[in-house]
This record gives structure tokens, C-alpha cells and sequence, in this order.
């Protein structure tokens, strides 16, 4: 009878983990469909702040930043991106506490539409860039996550939000910038934006003294090259992260993998003008030298970076993701939570 009760509890925590984690993806999936006049950086405020009154009010506490307090704290890199838009930028915090122990930072790349400002894209395809906040997408639904699960963690999940657009206001290739920890920013391509505001959110992350850093961005088009739609590239600073979110992959069945973060590929990031490049002096290796770019405005020992714009959508042999943006790795990331809650 003892075996037939504790197994009978195993499989109901086992059932309520699988359908919170599907119900955190589907929620992703949702605002990444979203058209991107349904889901400016506001609306998107205004989305989270629902959910969390609605669900988690008792568990979550959203802190929304304006444009006035991301120029108080002198996020010029944030801000370059942000300023050829008529919608105004939003840093979006998100605070889980069910422990006494330092926070783990979860950091989410929000461009709610990415026309690739002055180094504009093509138009074909150009309407799928209403993902371009897959990883604020990704992270914000991990975080729900872990308060549903109660898991005992403190989580502080930060989301930069705005628009890639062209205008006469819009920051110009070969334009330099300051970002918050002081590095100059010589923007040779205003489309590689996403590297831009994380590079804030990242530096403000290191204010809380996390023990991990974990930021997911839509970056690169190199990546999805690289790896296609199967798995999510990953670059990181610490075994022990590296393992809880390679288990968490693997228990969810949405896999990592481990790309290399080689000091040869921040080479290639030299500037003339400013102490650092926004993009590489070189046509391989993309992915890898963002990477290296957002690791100049990271100080914490444990870090990882998800370039998860290879599984933006459902291009992968997963039957049971329809047609349409995956909310990938959302299942991974809350399973990775749970491990490094145990593992604290």
C-alpha cells in the first residue's frame, strides 16, 4: 500500500511538472505569434503584468523600468537600439523569492519587431521578426514556471523591450555608443541589435551579484546554419550550469548544445573607434563571436548564453509543435531551474 501511495504521488507531481512546462510553452508560443502591433514593448508590460495578477500575484513581483530610469542608468546600448521607434523602450523585471540564497538572473532579448533598423532586412520573411522577443518570450514563461512549480529558488528574470526600427532618429552604422559598464560600441550593423540591449540588461544583472546568468536571445542567423532547428546553441562560462541545462534539455526532450567560446573569436571584434565592434571583422563563425561580445558585459563566473534563433520556429521533426513559433527551450529552461534549485 506505501508503494502503491508514494507512487501514486510521483506520478501526480510528474503530471502537474509535464502540464505546467506545456502550458509555460504554449503561453511563449502565443506572444511570439502575436502580431507586432498586438505586442509592442507596452502591450507586452501590460501582458505580464495580467498574468502575474491574475495567477501569481502572491509569488511574483513585476518592477516595470521607463525610458526615463534606462537613461537614468546610462543604458546607451539599449538606447541605440530603441531610438528610431515611436514606441518607447521598457526594462521589465520580473522577481521570484523562495530562498534565502543569491539570485539567479534570467535575461530575455524583447525586439517585438526587428526591421534591422538602417541596415534594414529584406522584406521576405520580414513579418516573422514579430519573434525577435522569443527570448523575452522564453524567459518570462520559465519564470511562471518555477512560481507554479513553487520551486525553491530566487529568481530575477530582466527583459529589455523595444523596437528595430529605420527612421531619421534611428542610430546609424558607424555610430558609437556608451553602454552602462562604460565600453564604447562602434554599431558597424544596426541589425545585429539584439546584442546591443542585452549587453545592458547583462551588466544591470550583475548589480544583484547572481550566483548564474542565464540570457536567450533570437541572435543569429549563423546559428540557425549551424545547428538548424533540432537544438539550441549554447555558450557558457561554468560546468556546473552547463550540466543542469544540458539535463534539463534532455529531460525535456528539447536538447542544448555546447558551442566553443574560444578567446580567438572576441579577436575579431576589434574597433578603430570605439573599444568594441558590434559585429566581426570576419564572414564565419557568427554566432560565436556575439557570444564573445556579450561576454565583455558579463561579470559573473557562472554564465550562459542560448542563441536559440535555429528553433524561433517549428521547423523541427517535433510532431507535437504545430506549425507556427515553437516557444523553444521554455520546458528546458524550467527543468534546468528545478536541478540548480536542488543543487544550490
Amino acid at each position: 500500500k506505501k508503494v502503491s501511495e508514494q507512487y501514486s504521488k510521483q506520478w501526480y507531481q510528474r503530471r502537474v511538472r509535464g502540464v505546467t512546462n506545456a502550458v509555460c510553452q504554449n503561453l511563449a508560443r502565443n506572444l511570439m505569434e502575436s502580431p507586432a502591433n498586438h505586442m509592442t514593448p507596452r502591450l507586452f508590460v501590460e501582458a505580464m503584468q495580467k498574468k502575474v495578477s491574475e495567477q501569481y500575484s502572491d509569488k511574483i513581483t513585476v518592477v516595470v523600468r521607463d525610458k526615463e530610469w534606462i537613461m537614468e542608468q546610462r543604458m546607451g546600448s539599449f538606447l541605440s537600439v530603441s531610438q528610431g521607434s515611436d514606441e518607447p523602450p521598457f526594462l521589465l523585471e520580473l522577481h521570484y523569492n523562495n530562498t534565502d540564497s543569491a539570485p539567479i538572473c534570467l535575461v530575455g532579448k524583447g525586439v517585438t519587431f526587428d526591421t534591422g533598423g538602417i541596415s534594414i532586412k529584406p522584406s521576405k520573411g520580414m513579418d516573422a521578426m514579430r519573434a525577435d522577443m522569443g527570448g523575452a518570450a522564453c524567459v518570462a514563461s520559465a519564470t511562471l514556471g518555477a512560481a507554479a512549480l513553487n520551486l525553491p529558488i530566487n529568481l530575477i528574470t530582466l527583459i529589455p523591450l523595444c523596437e528595430n526600427m529605420p527612421s531619421g532618429c534611428a542610430t546609424k552604422p558607424g555610430d558609437v555608443v556608451t553602454a552602462m559598464n562604460g565600453k564604447t560600441i562602434q554599431v558597424d550593423n544596426t541589425d545585429a541589435e539584439g546584442r546591443l540591449i542585452l549587453a545592458d540588461a547583462l551588466t544591470y544583472a550583475d548589480t544583484f551579484e547572481p550566483s548564474h546568468v542565464v540570457d536567450m536571445a533570437t541572435l543569429t542567423g549563423a546559428m540557425a546554419v549551424a545547428l538548424g532547428g533540432e537544438c539550441v546553441g549554447t555558450y557558457s562560462t561554468c560546468e556546473s550550469l552547463w550540466s543542469a541545462l544540458e539535463k534539463g534539455g534532455y529531460i525535456s526532450g528539447d536538447r542544448l548544445w555546447r558551442m566553443p567560446l574560444f578567446k580567438e573569436y572576441g579577436d575579431l571584434l576589434k574597433s578603430r573607434t570605439a573599444d568594441i565592434n558590434n559585429i566581426s571583422s570576419g564572414p564565419y563563425g557568427g554566432s560565436i563571436t556575439a557570444a564573445k561580445f556579450l561576454q565583455n558585459f558579463v561579470k559573473c563566473k557562472s554564465w550562459a548564453h542560448l542563441d536559440i534563433a535555429g528553433v524561433m520556429d517549428s521547423t523541427a521533426s517535433f510532431s507535437y509543435l504545430p506549425k507556427g513559433m515553437s516557444g523553444r527551450p521554455t520546458r528546458s529552461i524550467i527543468e534546468a531551474l528545478k536541478l540548480l534549485s536542488i543543487n544550490k
